[in-house]
């Protein structure tokens, strides 16, 4: 019904390796632990990996029990997954309200890194590798038995896509150029579903845990692909390399070097046949 997550950062690999952060998970009612993975560091991505990881293998827990990190106080990208899933989010306001994960933190800082240390693991897959291995061990020999049997975790609802809710969500409104933006991915939409143009609509931006960006529209996925370089910037890189003083490419080097100024020409003169050499006579009429 409840589990406690959180983060240890530790010398896990005691100098063999740099500090890792273990992101894990424990019952509050039996002390088992339904999964844990080492991450550089505690991040959002971690928490939802997590999430997912549990979810596909026991179902959805009723409430999640953490601290005040600023990964669930501040951003929405954690709660919007909890929201989806009907999980309660419950905040603790000391270290010593949730005892059971911090005491669990302290024994695996002993037994984990002996069997780390034994097995000389030396790399993040090699941590985690050992890490997998060891948590059912831990948890058939120190988990206590439940007073009632059955399992609170509830079913996936029907189509659950663990790709779709266990991601990072982002509302943007597409440019007149049908592309909509996401730090710095540039991502083109493509006509789809008889729709030509999403100029000035408002999307959904996922960026799922494998790094891929995808685009919704009223619950519909779009056809989409990598936008070519914004047109402003071409130009101005077409500009500068016809200006012969304003390039510092090798390329537009060369050519300014070969196209070498030409020495300035003397003034015209008239030759000496021309008409504006001859001389001329004045005519005066002198009947008048």
């Amino acid at each position: 019904m409840l589990l406690q997550i959180d983060g240890s950062r530790d010398d896990w690999m005691e100098g063999r390796g740099s500090y890792l952060t273990l992101v894990g998970a424990v019952d509050d009612a039996t002390g088992k632990v339904p999964y844990g993975l080492f991450r550089d560091q505690e991040d959002a991505q971690g928490y939802t990996l997590l999430l997912r990881r549990i979810v596909e293998s026991y179902g959805i827990p009723q409430a999640l029990y953490h601290d005040r990190h600023g990964i669930f106080e501040r951003s929405k990208r954690e709660s919007e997954s909890l929201e989806e899933l009907d999980i309660i989010s419950i905040t603790s306001r000391s270290p010593q309200a949730k005892g059971r994960i911090e005491r669990l933190w302290g024994t695996f800082q002993n037994r984990l890194k002996s069997e780390l240390r034994i097995a000389c693991a030396k790399t993040t897959e090699e941590v985690n590798k050992m890490l997998w291995d060891f948590l059912p061990r831990y948890s058939q020999r120190f988990a206590a038995t439940a007073s009632e049997p059955s399992l609170a975790y509830r079913e996936p609802p029907k189509g659950f896509n663990p790709d779709v809710v266990c991601c990072f969500k982002y509302q943007r409104t597409v440019g007149p150029d049908n592309v909509v933006r996401l730090g710095e991915h540039r991502i083109q939409i493509m006509p789809t579903n008889g729709r030509s143009s999403y100029v000035k609509v408002k999307v959904e931006v996922q960026e799922r845990m494998d790094g891929s960006l995808a685009v919704y529209y009223k619950v519909r996925c779009l056809a989409t692909r990598p936008a070519p370089p914004e047109a402003p910037v071409l130009r101005a890189r077409n500009i500068k390399r016809a200006m012969p003083g304003g390039i510092e490419s090798g390329e537009a080097k060369s050519v300014t070097a070969a196209r070498k100024p030409s020495p300035p020409k003397a003034p015209w003169k008239p030759g000496a046949d021309h008409p504006w050499r001859r001389r001329f006579k004045m005519y005066v009429d002198r009947g008048r």
